[in-house]
């Protein structure tokens, strides 16, 4: 309520029936009649009803009836003045009159000193839509928030008027125009960051713990740290140079003041001045209370020992970190062995001599059984896809690790909004020992519109896709489900189409991760055409009588292993590819017509201990290796492929009945396709801050023969370079990216046995919405891909560095751009473009 609007309201309690002076303080009457006057566009009934005064009612002058209508009033926030006068008294009788003026509307707005797209932006967050009661509140609101919001992004002298007018018009109600003038003046930056009382540690030191606040600097390490000024940010600074002083014994160390120096209208310097104290080391530390862990089991603990400089951060963290839910605590210990009423205390009880005497006291309580555990806000998946995912299971013993767990797990299923789950603690009861825990989910859209497009192979590269990652193929045919397709139990359902002027392929796959339901058993399948088709230097397309086909089917099945620990995958899978090539003669394939068979098995292991959110981890590790293997058929079908290879390498392949004899042995070394994979990927994920994240990641793949006179098969090889895209061939190739370079220009045009890569991404988080998470990344990259161990080094790479940009929505996947800059030659000898440009669109890397 503004001061005026006060005022006003204290005046009616003081002398409630202005005008009549009849009306004696404390008398009472009856209400005879009711009436509303002034300028108001509301209805009288309406007016009257809202103050909940009603005819032949007994009032009293100055009494609380009256005092409620007018607080009534006031706080519907429609009105600019409300008065309440008797009239015609008579006897024990009078009327009330209710004297009203509206609020003014906002007609027009301007604003001023922004740009274009901003002026909706102020619109929106700020409620300035045409029709909007113009409040002393909505200006001085709308005025903070501007400025603010501006200081925020270092404009420390941004300035805001606003000025309202009023409209004479035709329309009957009291209206006014608003006018916002921004001036946001110069970008303030921190020139200096100077401290005062310190001896002990250096400023630079000081300067250093200060994560948020930063002076100016050309340094390109800091490009996610700009040098501007936001108070929030600073006081948290302010506690982290406490806290290293802390770290480094300096228990009494503290902030004696801070100041802000306008040196001009585009910097500042910012003055601290600290009082540092003495130093001082730990003495004895005594655990009390404690039964369920010993003195020496919680001294291990604690990992602080006699004579270890004080360090009270370290003393913080080692009882309670609550800022890494895996930390070796003592609260932990307790925690994740059902302890959870349990307390920890760590309490001073001697300084004498700058040594420091403590005691942890524990008061562990009883340990604490689930009760009742429920799911809320799941409105499409269906209960028991969340049940089995969780660790925690009524009449167990209480565990925070097993709870965290469960959050992993919720949110590696991607139909929930990892930044959304919440574990609620409901009925904690420390006398029975027993809670109820309630898991509270936001869903999102799990299912995908795939397109994506790119160059590579020779062409642009476009994708239609389906990706159904919660279906429920059970309700496939029942008619109500389809909203827009059966949804709910978690299930994968993906239809794909890719295709450019040289290859067309079709793809159907499914996959039940739970088959049976009683434990994470998954069966998946896939089933696949392709066709491609030879160039046609002449036409400078695709020669479609010179063409390609493999036909491929693959059946797998995983289960989660119990050691060393379940976050163990263990992957199977048997597959067949049917390569049917009609007048398709490459340097690869030196037959142009007949078949290849490829029947595999392949074996991989896994493990996945990423936190929560998949689409931007902030901590744990992945890694996959996997080994595929066909049958050793040159064991047992007596083919002398040594004689074949030197009859091979008698022949002329510039003779045409040679280069056809040559064709005829080819066909029937790669009749059924005989090898071995290898292949290796780890990726580990560090919060360096809350919002910004290191990943390194290394990467193996290895293609070798059985038979070294039978030689390493045509198929199921590596490219290397590009973006990533291009993934359309079902020959078993695989693509693999290394941005800063053309697209498999890092690999000969058959393609490598060998290759290998390392990568370095750091990501910094911009929003991580349920609607769009976004984040930038920069990155260096090096990777080669070879034919022979001979040659194989593995630091001897091909590297790049850039930067780039990610936005994920459900509906569409991951979309991306990335700039990358090559440092080295291509294997040909040739320059690449210093920087080349790369679009992802539904891809994840």
């Amino acid at each position: 309520m503004s001061l005026a609007k006060l005022i006003g309201v204290v005046l009616f309690f003081t002398i409630p029936f202005l005008g009549n002076a009849q009306a004696q303080d404390g008398a009472k009457y009856l209400i005879k009649e009711i009436t509303v006057t002034g300028n108001t566009n509301f209805s009288p009934q309406t007016i009257i009803a809202y103050s909940k005064l009603r005819k032949d009612e007994e009032i009293q002058v100055g009494g609380e009836k009256i005092a409620n209508a007018v607080k009534t009033l006031w706080k519907s926030n429609l009105f600019s003045s409300i008065d309440i006068f008797v009239t015609d008294i008579d006897g024990s009788n009078a009327n009330l009159e209710i004297h009203l003026m509206d609020l003014p509307e906002l007609k027009d707005l301007t604003i001023e000193g922004v740009k274009k797209g901003k002026k909706d932006e102020i619109i929106t967050e700020n409620k300035l839509q045409s029709g909007v009661k113009v409040t002393e509140n909505l200006i001085a609101t709308t005025r903070s928030y501007l400025t603010n919001k501006y200081k925020k992004k270092g404009f420390l002298n941004a300035k805001v008027n606003i000025r309202t007018s009023e409209v004479i018009d035709s329309v009957e109600k009291e209206r006014v125009n608003m006018k916002i003038k921004i001036d946001k003046g110069q970008k303030v930056k921190i020139k200096k960051i100077n401290f005062i009382g310190n001896e002990k540690l250096s400023g630079k030191k000081l300067r250093k713990a200060m994560k948020n606040t930063k002076k100016k600097s050309l340094s390109p390490l800091r490009i996610f740290k700009r040098s501007k000024y936001i108070e929030e940010d600073f006081r948290e600074d302010l506690v982290s140079i406490v806290d290293r002083y802390k770290e480094k014994g300096y228990r009494d160390a503290r902030i004696v003041s801070d100041s802000i120096i306008y040196n001009n209208e585009k910097t500042i310097s910012l003055n601290i001045e600290v009082e540092e104290g003495e130093k001082y080391t730990f003495g004895k530390i005594d655990f009390v209370g404690n039964t369920v862990y010993t003195d020496r089991q919680l001294s291990a603990l604690l990992g602080i020992k006699e004579g270890d400089t004080y360090n009270g951060v370290e003393l913080r963290d080692r009882i309670d970190d609550p800022n890494d839910p895996d930390a070796i605590s003592l609260v932990n210990a307790y925690q994740n062995s059902g302890y959870m009423f349990s307390t920890i205390n760590p309490v001073e009880v001697s300084a004498e001599g700058n040594v420091i005497d403590m005691e942890i006291r524990i008061s562990e309580g009883k340990p604490a059984y689930f009760n009742n555990v429920t799911v809320k806000g799941n409105d499409v998946t269906n209960d028991h896809v969340i049940y089995r995912e969780i660790r925690t299971r009524p009449g167990e013993l209480y565990s925070k690790s097993q709870i965290i767990r469960t959050l992993r797990e919720l949110g590696q299923l991607g139909f929930f909004d990892a930044q959304q789950l919440v574990p609620n603690i409901k009925n904690p009861n420390p006398v029975d020992g027993t809670l109820d825990i309630e898991y509270e989910v936001a869903e999102q859209g799990s299912s995908q519109i795939q397109l994506q497009g790119g160059y590579g192979g020779g062409g642009f590269i476009g994708t239609l896709g389906l990706s159904f990652n919660n279906f429920a193929i059970k309700d496939i045919f029942k008619k109500d489900a389809y909203k827009p397709v059966p949804r709910g139990d978690g299930q994968s359902l993906a239809l794909r189409l890719q295709a450019s002027q040289f290859f067309q392929t079709y793809s159907f796959s499914f996959s039940e991760p739970w088959l049976g339901g009683k434990k994470p058993f998954q069966l998946s399948s896939s089933l696949s055409y392709s066709r491609q088709f030879l160039y046609n230097s002449a036409t400078r397309r695709a020669d479609k009588s010179r063409r390609f086909n493999i036909l491929g089917l693959t059946l797998g099945i995983s289960t989660r292993l119990s050691e060393p620990d379940d976050y163990f995958l263990l992957s199977q899978a048997i597959s067949y590819q049917k390569y049917d090539l009609n007048n398709y003669n490459t340097g690869l394939f030196t037959f142009g017509d007949g078949t290849s068979n490829n029947l595999s098995y392949t074996i991989g292991l896994s493990r996945n201990n990423l936190y929560t959110d998949p689409i931007f981890p902030t901590g744990g590790s992945s890694f996959t290796a996997s080994a595929k293997f066909s049958f050793p058929y040159s064991l047992v079908n007596g083919v002398d492929y040594k004689a074949l290879k030197d009859e091979r390498d008698a022949l002329d392949s510039s003779d045409e009945d040679d280069y056809a004899r040559i064709g005829e042995i080819d066909q029937e070394r790669f009749k059924w396709l005989e090898f071995y994979k290898i292949k290796f990927r780890a990726d580990w994920y560090t919060a360096l801050t809350k919002k910004l994240v290191l990943r390194p990641s290394v990467e193996f793949g290895f293609l070798g023969a059985y038979n070294n006179d039978r030689g390493v098969i045509p198929f199921e090889r590596f490219f290397v370079g590009g973006d990533g895209l291009g993934n359309f061939a079902l020959d078993g190739r695989e693509i693999i990216q290394l941005r800063g370079y053309p697209n498999q220009s890092l690999s000969t045009t058959d393609g490598g046995s060998i290759y290998n890569k390392f990568s370095l991404e750091l990501r910094h988080a911009i929003t991580l919405g349920a609607q769009a998470k976004i984040y930038a990344l920069g990155f260096l990259e090096g990777g080669q891909s070879i034919n022979s161990f001979r040659d194989f080094n593995p630091f001897n790479v091909r590297r790049s560095a850039g930067f780039g940009l990610r936005i994920f929505m459900p509906a569409f996947g991951l979309l991306g751009i990335d700039f990358g800059h090559a440092f080295d030659d291509l294997p040909d000898g040739t320059s690449p473009r210093k920087w080349e440009t790369h679009f992802i669109i539904g891809q994840q890397f």
